[in-house]
């Protein structure tokens, strides 16, 4: 025992090395500080011979014109990145053919200290440390005078494609955000389709399609607010309220790792973590040095029959990634994490609204989850209600399901 004891304190000693090295190789990688965000679009309908502009979330002939803002901020006290390149490519998407629109972009910067060119050309900019700066973006979509825009036009989806050059070298960024064209009407009290549950009643309810310049609370209000009454339970679905949040991105922007290249290839290729950048990004939130602790632990309890200890070791995170495919278009091109502190959001939206809610994962294998919920809320009548999948799992965009005790 004694000559083994050196030996056990060697193989201890190179493995907290190992981790150590892990972390410090993932925390000094090349990142860029920029951060990108958008404020409040405008959408406009143009009359087919050009004329007065009117307010509206569709159109029908002539064409539709959507303006917005990005702002680009350096929160790094000292450091100055230059942005070499931004550019941004409209992807649409709707109900019909939609090849033959035609669709103009134009961005235009609105730098503090330099003028935008009246060209249109991108000039190399730099953002010094703790500055923003804004660009204007404009997108026109026209068409012929036999189309109907109105019911061709759904969803405008932004990629944002810009390059940050630094300290850390040169990276490619690519940014999404989505801009609604339509929304469904809203549902009165007297045409709610309810379902009878299990000592329930259930009211799947359509939204337009969900993005970051959505607020959830006025998504919440637009939608179930005029329906709600005591006892109710309001739930929403964990990737619509992470979407919100601007929790996703696109595998272009992950750069795996060799643990994560290797460690991959041992999860069920259904998972959402059996792709390198799928795994990376579980990494990049909880640290290269948990992710392997958790897949040893979890594979010597899986020997003595013990499954998804990797799981419970990981943390949430590892449960609710979303990998490409997983979710609704446009972001089943994205990687969709779980949602921000699920817990705070439960508690601030059920004080605006006067009743209980929640933030669920459900699926069509009646495997209910509550990732969260408001104080007070039954839990038990969640997952008899939600057992069905009333919300579904393909497009219906039934984001918010209401619960009413029979």
């Amino acid at each position: 025992m004694p000559v083994l004891l050196p030996s056990i304190l060697l193989v201890a000693l190179a493995f907290g090395l190992t981790l150590l090295w892990l972390e410090l190789r993932h925390r000094l990688r090349p990142a860029s500080p920029l951060r990108l965000s958008s404020g409040a679009w405008r959408v406009q309908r143009f009359n087919t011979g050009g004329g007065s502009a009117e307010q509206t979330e569709g159109a029908s002939g002539g064409s539709v014109e959507l303006s917005g803002s990005l702002t680009l901020r350096n929160p790094h006290p000292r450091m100055e990145v230059f942005v070499p390149e931004l550019r941004v490519n409209p992807v649409l998407l709707g109900r019909g053919d939609l090849s033959a629109l035609r669709v103009s972009t134009r961005v235009t910067p609105h730098h503090p200290d330099e003028e935008a060119r009246s060209d249109g050309y991108w000039f190399a900019y730099i953002l010094k440390g703790r500055k923003s700066t804004e660009v204007e973006v404009s997108v026109r979509i026209s068409a012929a005078a036999d189309q109907d825009l109105r019911s061709l036009l759904d969803t405008l989806w932004l990629e944002v494609l810009w390059i940050n050059y630094g300290p850390f070298g040169r990276l490619e960024r690519r940014d999404g955000l989505l801009v609604p064209l339509r929304k469904p009407g809203v549902l009165t009290k007297a045409e709610a389709p309810w379902r009878e549950g299990e000592r329930c009643r259930v009211l799947p309810i359509r939204t337009h399609l969900l993005g970051v310049l959505d607020d959830p609370e006025a998504v919440l209000q637009r939608y179930a607010g005029p329906l709600l009454q005591p006892g109710d339970i309001l739930t929403i679905g964990e990737t619509p309220l992470a979407v919100m949040q601007g929790r996703y991105h696109h595998p272009a922007t992950v750069q795996p790792s060799m643990l994560a290249r290797l460690l991959c290839r041992v999860f069920h290729p259904t998972s959402s973590l059996a792709s390198a950048c799928g795994l990376q990004t579980l990494i990049d939130v909880v640290g290269p040095a948990r992710v392997l602790c958790a897949w040893l632990a979890g594979s010597a309890m899986k020997l003595v029959g013990l499954k998804g200890g990797f799981y419970r070791l990981a943390g949430d995170q590892a449960r609710l990634i979303d990998d490409i495919t997983g979710t609704t278009p446009p972001y089943d091109q994205t990687i969709v994490l779980g949602p921000h502190q699920p817990e705070d959001v439960c508690e601030r939206l059920a004080a605006a609204l006067g009743v209980g809610v929640a933030v669920v994962d459900v699926n069509d294998l009646g495997r209910v989850k509550v990732l969260a919920s408001s104080q007070g809320c039954d839990e038990a009548l969640l997952q008899r209600a939600l057992r069905p999948n009333p919300a579904g799992n393909a497009n219906e965009r039934t984001p918010l399901v209401l619960v009413r005790p029979a």
